[in-house]
C-alpha cells in the first residue's frame, strides 16, 4: 500500500488512486487559496492543482501535458496536475505558492 507524504501528513492509499482524490479524502487540498473553491473538479483543465511530486506515479497524460504548456505554467518546471496523476508507489508531494502553485522558485508550503 503506497504512502503519500504531503505537508505534515502521511496518507495510505491504493495503488492507482488519483493523487487529488487521495489528498481530498484526507481533508487536504492540492490547491492554494481560492483555487480550492474555483477549480475544474479534477478534469485537468484549470491547472490549479499543480504540485511537485517525487516518487512512483503514472506518466503525464496528454491533457496534463497540454495544460502545463499554458501560462502561467512552464512545461519545464517539473510540476504535475494532482487530478491527472495516479499513485503507483510511495510519493512526496509539495505545493508551491501562487494561485496555480506555479512559483517553483519559492519554497513549497
Amino acid at each position: 500500500m503506497p504512502t503519500v507524504r504531503f505537508r505534515d501528513a502521511e496518507i495510505d492509499c491504493e495503488r492507482g488512486d488519483t493523487l487529488r482524490d487521495v489528498l481530498r479524502a484526507a481533508g487536504l487540498t492540492p490547491h492554494n487559496g481560492r483555487a480550492d473553491t474555483v477549480n475544474c473538479r479534477g478534469l485537468g483543465s484549470c491547472g490549479t492543482c499543480a504540485v511537485r511530486v517525487d516518487g512512483a506515479v503514472s506518466p503525464p497524460t496528454r491533457r496534463e501535458r497540454l495544460r502545463l504548456r499554458v501560462p502561467p505554467h512552464d512545461p519545464d518546471a517539473g510540476l504535475r496536475l494532482a487530478c491527472q496523476t495516479t499513485v503507483e508507489g510511495d510519493v512526496t508531494v509539495a505545493k508551491h505558492p501562487g494561485f496555480w502553485g506555479q512559483h517553483v522558485d519559492d519554497d513549497p508550503e
